[in-house]
């Protein structure tokens, strides 16, 4: 049985694999028809979809926007330095949206019904959490297909709202967990909260069940918050751009983790303050009883997509 290199998101080679290999990792996701790969005895690299013995692997109608997104075969963006213009992601943000509204639009309103009737269900008695165990499974493949579709409106490539669900037919297990690690790793730093509050509050409610709570403890509950929540919001920021890349670039979920910590980390701050102005973006739009969030939201997510392109993109954006 013959041997296969093959070409990774990142650009490295791996290999050399077997067959049942390469069809195990098309199964998982990690690699698409468009993948690069040679068998040991071939001269040149080439799409897998190419190679007869993998013809069967791939749907011979695959939909044409499932098609990997335009992005650089080398890491030349992993030697480069970017400058975020944050108001200019802002306000190009709100362009996209105003000259693609129906799609955008559109897009952000299935992902929001889809994660509000979760929520809701969630808060069902008895059958809640099996619906929010279900959230955990698809967070991460679902805002995969955000960023896919508007990386594609972003990059000119023709997309469809269908497209938001492109993260469960790529890169499924791989998006999946990187929603997941990054969530338990900085949920980690919420420990000493959860034990000050089990200390000073709840182990005392159940002793003495009649008494109000002590004001004074929850004052000290405050500033312990403040202090665990600094290293979740620099963690949160350096993996701001995990899933993108993952979708994008088709990388694991370790190694995007680790690029996007690798390039966030250069200008940190920017990054922080584009999510720091997005995220006042949202609050405006969710004190517009909510619904201003359908506007908003997608102004948010293309900000962040043209700040991706600027640090990951091609060219220098």
């Amino acid at each position: 049985m013959a041997n296969y290199l093959i070409i990774g998101g990142d650009g490295k080679e791996y290999g050399p694999v077997t067959e049942a290999d390469v069809r195990q990792w098309v199964a998982e996701g990690r690699l698409a028809a468009s993948s690069l790969a040679k068998a040991e005895s071939d001269a040149e690299f080439r799409p897998l979809a190419n190679f007869p013995e993998f013809a069967g692997v791939f749907p011979a109608s695959a939909p044409a926007t499932i098609a990997p997104l335009k992005s650089s075969a080398s890491a030349d963006y992993l030697q480069r330095d970017y400058e975020l213009d944050l108001g200019g992601c802002i306000s190009r943000g709100y362009q996209l949206l105003k000259d693609n509204f129906s799609l955008l639009f559109l897009t952000t309103l299935v992902f929001g019904a889809i994660e509000g009737m979760i929520g809701v269900l969630g808060a069902i008695p008895f059958v809640g959490p099996i619906f929010s165990i279900a959230n955990l499974i698809i967070a991460g493949p679902l805002m995969g297909g955000l960023y896919f579709v508007f990386l594609r409106v972003v990059r000119g490539e023709a997309t469809e709202v269908g497209d938001i669900f492109a993260g469960f037919r790529r890169s499924f297990g791989q998006l999946f967990l990187g929603k997941l690690i990054p969530g338990l790793v900085a949920g980690l730093c919420l420990i000493p909260v959860i034990i000050a509050a089990v200390v000073l509050l709840v182990m005392p409610a159940v002793a003495t069940p009649h008494q109000p709570p002590d004001l004074h403890k929850l004052l000290v509950l405050i500033p312990i918050a403040l202090v665990c929540l600094i290293p979740v919001a620099y963690l949160q920021t350096c993996w701001t751009f995990t899933l993108a890349l993952i979708i994008d670039k088709e990388m694991d979920f370790g190694t995007a983790m680790k690029t996007s910590w690798k390039q966030v980390n250069r200008h940190w701050w920017q990054v922080f303050g584009l999510a720091l102005l997005i995220g006042l973006v949202n609050l405006a739009g969710a004190l517009a009883c909510l619904v201003g969030l359908l506007f908003t939201m997608p102004i948010g997510i293309a900000a962040l997509m043209f700040a991706y392109e600027t640090i990951f993109g091609e060219t220098k954006n």
